[in-house]
């Protein structure tokens, strides 16, 4: 079996989260500092999911941004709180995602999103963005309360849309990821955003294909699949 279907990450694959670093660039002078916040939510998401609490992404991510702001001896402010959280929500698609989309749709693959996100009952950043009509269904981690890379996010996928996991590939800027999802016996895909990189571990499964934009990717994926 090769893959039909294209789980599509959403943070920093789809979206571009440099969109929030203005918001790093106010409080701490260096916008830079938002790749150590992202860092840290990864870090700690991933941290609460082996050791068994659970609390959604955005909470996370504002208190990691507190935990930040502490250490480098600065005062998080309420509205500093809301323009982290409507940033997340607003996030443009990265200029590319539209071309990439529909070279892929037009060969056949089925699409779907994955998200660590929580869903929102009043915004939907794919809709806000502009690209939710590519997919077919969107998922979130929230439903089964576990952040990715965790099995059971990429078998709650593979289930819901009753399908063996061979017939997934998991496209993401992130190759912890991909990782996961291979680890299921998914496909892996990965988009090199910038500050990211494959991680050439000999033993850990590397994505069957990379590319430095989603069109790019898009070819190679048709060229192996289609």
């Amino acid at each position: 079996m090769v893959p039909s279907i294209c789980v599509f990450d959403v943070n920093e694959t789809l979206l571009d989260i440099e969109f929030i670093a203005p918001l790093f660039e106010r409080l701490f002078g260096d916008s830079r500092v938002m790749r150590e916040w992202f860092g840290q939510l990864i870090l700690y998401s991933e941290a609460i999911t082996l050791s068994g609490p659970y609390t959604t992404f955005f909470t996370l991510a504002q208190g990691v941004l507190k935990m930040l702001a502490s250490i480098h001896n600065l005062s998080i402010q309420k509205d500093d709180i809301e323009e982290l959280r409507t940033r997340l929500l607003t996030m443009p698609a990265y200029p590319d995602v539209p071309a990439g989309l529909k070279q892929v749709k037009d060969a056949g693959f089925r699409l779907v999103t994955l998200t660590n996100s929580p869903p929102d009952p009043q915004t939907s950043p794919l809709k806000h963005a502009g690209i939710d009509g590519w997919f077919e269904k969107s998922f979130s981690i929230d439903r089964v309360r576990r952040f990715k890379p965790a099995p059971q996010v990429y078998h709650m996928v593979a289930e819901e849309l009753d399908v063996p996991p061979a017939a997934i590939c998991m496209v993401a800027a992130h190759v912890w990821d991909t990782i996961g999802a291979q680890s299921i016996g998914c496909s892996g895909a990965l988009i090199t955003r910038p500050g990211n990189a494959p991680l050439p571990v000999h033993g850990l499964p590397q994505p069957q294909a990379v590319a430095p934009d989603l069109p790019a990717l898009a070819t190679q994926l048709i060229k192996l699949w289609r």
